[in-house]
């Protein structure tokens, strides 16, 4: 992996649960292509190939259904922020590189340990390849305990134990940061606790001048200039900000203390930090993709009518969608 290189990949998007693709939101997919074709699109392969290459990306395909897991490409390192059913493929996707030979090498942040946070680790391929070093980083004082507890018998048949890779689960108590690479060259991961039930723990991370912010699980009840400063500093000039937007407004007042946000308090927020780009993450699971553009629609035009002359870029997070900070 190159040393010049920033690059943010969604691997699993969804909250609370993973959300498949079921027969009825595939059917609405097809009904809305061919509603949108004109005879000239369907006419022979390489017309419908053309024609599907150009729909909207939520009529082609899907934002995902996994769970929360976010991968960076960083300065040479790999890193990951949390372990939701996204992790399962992002394994898959390791295996094709120096995993399989067992000389890989992955820094993995919890944000908390929530179920639909941790239940992609069992699935984590790389854990079964000997050679493979793989380190878990979280704030939660028993860490460990909660990551093997997963694994109890009663709760799934492979021990945490049985992983042949070299495992080690790291405590960040008291650290303010931890910094990988070279000292005249830095990849610098912070963090700040958020408002969750349980705790939940926001990750900046630092190269070369640019950040990106995972703030996924937190709701911002007190939104007093002072209540909001701590939240503002640490998410100021991100360049990327992975925002936890899983209600709509009015979802978000009726939900008080679940622990989530919605995409207008995003815009909010992300305006007064002077954050460059936001990704609206952490889906509600029972939101389909076209509720999910339709929440995004109106939440450009709510920037639009507050932000004045803005250039903030807002964008729902989808699978797979790889996000390049360098080239910003």
């Amino acid at each position: 992996m190159p040393a010049d290189q920033f690059q943010v990949t969604f691997r699993g998007v969804r909250g609370s649960l993973p959300s498949p693709q079921l027969s009825h939101d595939i059917e609405e997919k097809i009904l809305k292509a061919l509603e949108m074709a004109k005879p000239a699109d369907l006419q022979d392969e390489a017309s419908r190939q053309k024609y599907v290459s150009t729909l909207p990306e939520h009529v082609r395909g899907c934002f995902g259904g996994n769970s929360a897991c976010v991968q960076l490409e960083v300065g040479g390192k790999n890193l990951v922020f949390d372990c939701g059913s996204g992790l399962r493929e992002l394994g898959h996707h390791y295996m094709q590189r120096e995993f399989e030979k067992g000389q890989g090498e992955v820094h993995i942040f919890l944000s908390h340990t929530h179920w639909d946070h941790i239940m992609g680790l069992p699935f984590f391929v790389p854990l079964f390849t000997k050679g493979n070093r793989i380190r878990f980083y979280g704030v939660h004082k028993d860490i460990k305990e909660r990551l093997m507890n997963q694994q109890d018998p009663r709760y799934f048949p492979v021990a945490f134990s049985s992983f042949t890779a070299d495992v080690e689960v790291l405590t960040l108590n008291g650290e303010k940061n931890i910094v990988f690479g070279e000292e005249a060259d830095p990849v610098i991961v912070t963090w700040k606790e958020m408002d969750h039930p349980g705790m939940s723990f926001s990750y900046r991370v630092e190269y070369r001048g640019k950040s990106v912010v995972y703030a996924t699980d937190a709701e911002y009840k007190k939104l007093s200039p002072d209540d909001l400063k701590p939240t503002i500093d640490f998410f100021r000039e991100a360049d990327l900000l992975i925002f936890d937007s899983q209600y709509t407004f009015i979802e978000g007042v009726e939900k008080e203390d679940w622990g989530h946000s919605s995409t207008f308090i995003g815009v909010d927020i992300a305006l007064e930090a002077g954050v460059r780009n936001l990704a609206f993450y952490h889906h509600e699971p029972t939101y389909s993709d076209f509720k999910l553009v339709n929440i995004l629609d109106k939440t450009r035009k709510y920037l639009a009518a507050i932000g004045g002359d803005t250039t903030l870029n807002c964008f729902l997070a989808r699978e797979g969608k790889t996000f390049d900070l360098l080239a910003e």
